[in-house]
């Protein structure tokens, strides 16, 4: 079984996540921790996390392991979604984990169903190289479909040569922190 790391902090500390199938890139823990510094710092763990281009489940497993209520996880392969399922077993975080199967875009062009409350931050980590952030972001910072609460936390995990755009709809990059090739791009959410 290949490795994604382990869980950094929380109530599943210490547990080993096992990687999804090639073509995913693990979250490191050094990513890890200073990406959950800045969300638990700026309360983002307090509501719903969504995990998007979700690969192994590590980021809404660290989320939920530090408290989150419950993280949804969207990711379209198959076999990604079961490495999920697995690792939230792993880390017996199943029960407020939500795996879900689906093309990223397709799933935020829908909005959030009326009865769901808004994320209180999400993680965006397409392949490398893929221009696909932008248009998540776009989606993520359009208020007329209501995934975002107020004040809501989004940090993309991109390529250090891509730059996303300082602002997307109702969502302002805050700053950027960069780590090797991998660069992390925090932004909130201002109605």
């Amino acid at each position: 079984m290949a490795d994604a790391g382990r869980v950094v902090a929380g109530t599943a500390r210490g547990i080993r996540l096992e990687a999804a199938p090639e073509g995913t890139r693990a979250l490191t823990d050094r990513v890890k921790e200073a990406l959950f510094a800045a969300l638990e710092a700026a309360g983002a763990l307090r509501g719903p996390f969504l995990d998007l281009f979700a690969g192994s489940g590590a980021a809404g497993i660290e989320a939920l392991s530090r408290g989150a209520p419950a993280a949804t996880f969207i990711e379209k392969e198959g076999k990604v979604c079961q490495v999920i399922g697995e690792n939230l077993r792993r880390a017996h975080l199943e029960e407020n984990g939500h795996v879900v199967r689906a093309d990223v875009v397709s799933h935020l062009m829908g909005g959030v169903p009326a009865e769901r409350t808004p994320f209180a931050a999400a993680v965006i980590d397409p392949p490398y190289g893929d221009v696909i952030i932008e248009h998540t972001l776009e989606l993520l910072g359009d208020d007329e479909r209501r995934w975002l609460a107020d004040d809501a936390q989004v940090v993309a995990k991109h390529f250090w040569r891509d730059d996303p755009p300082e602002r997307a709809g109702s969502l302002l990059r805050t700053r950027q922190r960069r780590f090797g090739e991998t660069v992390l791009s925090f932004y909130t959410r201002q109605p």
